[in-house]
């Protein structure tokens, strides 16, 4: 990609989210009507430069903050949660590189992705005991590593230019492999077909013999044996895009009841948005959104707190304020994208206005990991001081 632009810091970032924000907006509905994948809308981002806005100052990037990252991906969700998703694990494979890359695999990656490359996801596998069961083996040859394996849910890979695959290892360790995606024996299939978050291209990544050369692999098992932001960072991205989907719903529901709703009869106002009864409705989803986004801040605030210094502790709280986020803003999406029928009436749920894509992605995005599961951490590190335990999803 040539004339990829350089973000300078994070006032720049945000500005360019609600720019390109607005634009994918306009075509949202129609993109998920028709599943036409937002390949023009990557190739936008990428060349914005928004892709690259966590590359460490040190290698030209504008390494931006959580707080930063987070309202970019909110702000995306809100337009459209299909394009927001997309980068979710982009994002997450950049900060692997920077907890565990070497210098010469940090120069190289950070430099492609100021040049506007993308990376992918291939991740979880269908058919395993659990979620973290890893049945994809990177197995050591003399010239490198051979990947065998298939993944599901590879949001991202369709549109990648590195598809990072989890992968164990010879020693059954978990390890990183950053896969060109025009490499022999890797094959990105368009089947994903759910409800939801359609246009995400979240099919499957078969790699039959696929090689990787050593220094393209990197030694994941050990962002978990110390203090670590992988989990809290990777949640707050959800949490954002769930955030967005709330408020995005909010301001359609908001735009239909003003222009095409018709008052209840025994209102007795002549227009839909002075029934108090519809205001008051609108006050408590007003609510929802607003403390959604407001945990989505705290949050953030605390994985940049602790980001500035890691230990046990400062690590714990930025999970649990991220988990709290999540939890919320689950609730949120879903509770919103709900009432958006319930204060807009029968027209609203017409095929063709396509409104329940609102709810649709919200109830497919947030079956990513159970918030029940974060609620119980949340629950033990307040009673009895328990921290949350070092994994991906926390």
């Amino acid at each position: 990609m040539t004339g990829v632009h350089v973000i300078a810091d994070a006032a720049e970032a945000l500005d360019v989210a609600r720019r390109l924000a607005a634009e994918f907006a306009k075509d949202a509905s129609a993109r998920d009507a028709e599943r036409r994948l937002p390949r023009a809308e990557l190739d936008r981002l990428s060349a914005a430069g928004l892709l690259a806005i966590t590359v460490p100052a040190e290698h030209g990037g504008a390494d931006v903050d959580a707080v930063t990252l987070a309202e970019v991906m909110r702000l995306l969700a809100a337009a459209d949660p299909n394009i927001a998703q997309i980068p979710q694990s982009h994002f997450v494979y950049v900060n692997v590189i920077r907890a565990r890359g070497t210098e010469r695999q940090r120069a190289f990656f950070f430099a492609e992705l100021l040049a506007g490359k993308r990376f992918g996801n291939a991740q979880s596998e269908a058919g395993t005991k659990h979620v973290q069961d890893y049945r994809t083996r990177l197995i050591a040859r003399e010239d490198g590593f051979r990947l065998e394996g298939t993944k599901h849910y590879s949001t991202g890979a369709l549109f990648a230019d590195w598809i990072p695959v989890l992968a164990r290892g010879d020693d059954d360790k978990l390890h990183v492999a950053y896969v060109a995606a025009d490499s022999p024996g890797l094959t990105v299939i368009d089947d994903w077909n759910g409800m939801g978050q359609r246009t995400t291209a979240s099919g499957t990544v078969r790699l039959d013999g696929v090689h990787v050369p050593a220094d393209r692999v990197l030694p994941h098992h050990l962002t978990f044996t110390g203090p670590q932001l992988h989990g809290a960072v990777a949640q707050l991205l959800h949490a954002a895009i769930d955030a967005g989907i709330a408020d995005g719903a909010l301001a359609e529901a908001v735009e239909f009841v003003r222009t095409r709703s018709r008052p209840y009869f025994e209102s007795g106002f002549e227009k839909a948005s002075d029934d108090p009864l519809l205001i008051q409705r609108f006050g408590e989803l007003a609510i929802e959104v607003r403390a959604a986004n407001a945990l989505l801040s705290d949050a953030a605030r605390a994985v940049d707190a602790a980001r500035a210094e890691l230990t046990d502790d400062s690590a714990a709280t930025a999970s649990i304020a991220v988990a709290a986020a999540k939890a919320y803003a689950d609730r949120a999406a879903l509770a919103v994208t709900n009432a958006l029928f319930e204060v807009s009436g029968t027209r609203s749920s017409l095929d063709p206005l396509n409104l329940h894509r609102h709810w649709r992605n919200a109830r497919t995005h947030t079956l990513h990991d159970p918030v029940r599961w974060k609620v119980q951490h949340i629950g033990r590190y307040v009673l009895n001081g328990t921290r949350p335990p070092r994994h991906g999803l926390l």
